[in-house]
């Protein structure tokens, strides 16, 4: 959430950096409301100090022996006229803060500007993609292949945007997963953590998830007959639920940045325990609303999917030198398990609601003869904590917000497609990256043969 402070004082040039985004401020609004706020903030005020004296000369008559009834009847108007005046501008400051809920982060001066992602710019490459003397299969022809993704049963389970993995694929994905926990808490210095996969409105409302992009999220309404998951799967049941004024007791997590940032909200912390760096492996669950269409095929864009999430809580000064160390720890899991990728730093139209930089990670596809992403990394600065209210000490002891970092170290499941594409063979089989063997019990490849 942006300062209101620096909005009103710095209204034009706030609106001109949002403008980059893509994103038109509602400044008219604003500023009446602004104007209306003052007004019946300095009218609130009047009446409070006339209450207060009316107060006082009621104390000083009655210490007299004077007769209060008129001082009284002024004061049952003041107070009449203070309480609806106080409802006026409470209604105003709702109003206010569901603008500010409802605005994107100022991007960082060093952001690109740009519409969309084709105004990305790419910093780095690591690897040439492999060249096959073979023609390459996709990831889903290859496991299918193998016999150890299933996505005709995943689709009578569940429906569309779901998978089901078998025998060695599914011990892959899950070594993939610990893999990356290792690397990140044995060398990186992050402290693992387990968290909670369902969440309350406040979690969501403080990485700014709600209210602008509820219908992303998978809705759990609970009590009675009606309990059930909503939101993307099951719009009838849902709208009957918000007909009914039910409200989500609580959401799915689209990632474990959410519940891991959080973790601050309300709090206050002491400057030595910053830096905070955290990892946790979790699903995450999105309903992927205005993406129909897009990869229907395979494991990239589905309802469930797990990832192992890093996140760093930060002193405001070191935000810019954590989100490079953050990008590079995501980069040395591609690194270790030998997989051509790029970093590409995203335009201001491309980047996140919360974010005021983002970094991108893009591994290399063969079967789609592209980089695809697969990493994000982005420093929300003092947004996220703003809603969180999520502050440390500082050097002064006085209270100031943190910063705030996540990214994804890295999405398991699009990591495995990678490994399936980079690592096929001409006979259907699949070369396990040396660096996960130990995690797989001393296994080399996934075989026809193979599929338990």
């Amino acid at each position: 959430m942006l300062e209101i402070q620096q909005l009103r004082t710095d209204l034009d040039n706030v609106t001109r950096k949002l403008a980059k985004r893509g994103y038109t401020f509602p400044a008219a609004a604003f500023s009446s409301l602004e104007a209306e706020r003052k007004t019946i903030q300095t009218y609130t005020q009047e009446l409070q100090a006339k209450r207060n004296a009316a107060s006082k000369q009621i104390g000083h008559a009655k210490s007299k022996g004077e007769d209060t009834t008129s001082i009284l009847l002024e004061v049952a108007h003041l107070g009449n006229e203070l309480k609806q005046s106080e409802i006026q501008l409470e209604q105003i400051q709702i109003q206010l803060q569901k603008i500010l809920l409802e605005t994107p982060n100022l991007p960082h001066d060093s952001v690109p500007e740009g519409k969309n992602e084709t105004s990305n710019q790419e910093i780095r490459r690591w690897e040439s993609p492999r060249e096959f003397s073979f023609e390459v299969k996709d990831h889903v022809s290859i496991g299918e292949g193998l016999g150890l993704l299933d996505f005709e049963t995943a689709a009578k389970l569940s429906g569309a945007r779901f998978n089901l993995m078998r025998g060695k694929l599914a011990r892959l994905h899950r070594a993939l997963a610990q893999f990356m926990l290792d690397i990140h808490t044995q060398e990186h210095g992050y402290t693992e953590v387990y968290v909670p996969y369902l969440i309350n409105s406040e979690s969501l409302r403080g990485t700014g998830q709600l209210p602008k992009f509820e219908e992303d999220l998978f809705s759990v309404y609970t009590g009675g007959k009606g309990d059930s998951v909503t939101q993307g799967l099951d719009t009838s049941t849902s709208e009957q639920n918000n007909q009914l004024g039910k409200s989500p007791n609580f959401y799915l997590i689209p990632t474990a940045e959410v519940p891991i940032t959080n973790m601050v909200r309300d709090e206050i912390v002491a400057i030595e325990q910053l830096p905070m760096k955290f990892v946790a492996n979790t699903p995450c669950f999105r309903s992927e609303a205005g993406s129909y269409g897009r990869d229907t095929r395979g494991l990239i864009r589905q309802h469930q999917f797990d990832k192992v999430e890093l996140v760093h809580i930060v002193h405001p000064q070191q935000s810019y030198e954590a989100l490079e160390q953050l990008v590079s720890h995501a980069e040395k899991i591609l690194q270790k398990l030998v997989l051509p990728y790029r970093v590409m730093t995203l335009c201001t139209g491309d980047m996140g609601f919360s974010a005021a930089k983002t970094y991108d990670i893009e591994v290399w596809l063969p079967a789609q003869n592209t980089y695809r992403e697969i990493s994000s990394c982005s420093n929300c600065e003092a947004f996220q904590a703003r809603r969180m209210q999520a502050r440390f000490r500082n050097e002064a002891g006085k209270p100031a917000l943190l910063h705030t970092l996540n990214g994804s170290g890295l999405a398991v499941g699009r990591t495995l497609v990678a490994i399936l594409e980079n690592y096929q063979n001409a006979d259907g089989s699949v070369s396990i990256p040396e660096i996960l063997q130990p995690y797989m019990n001393g296994l080399d490849q996934l075989t026809v043969s193979g599929r338990e």
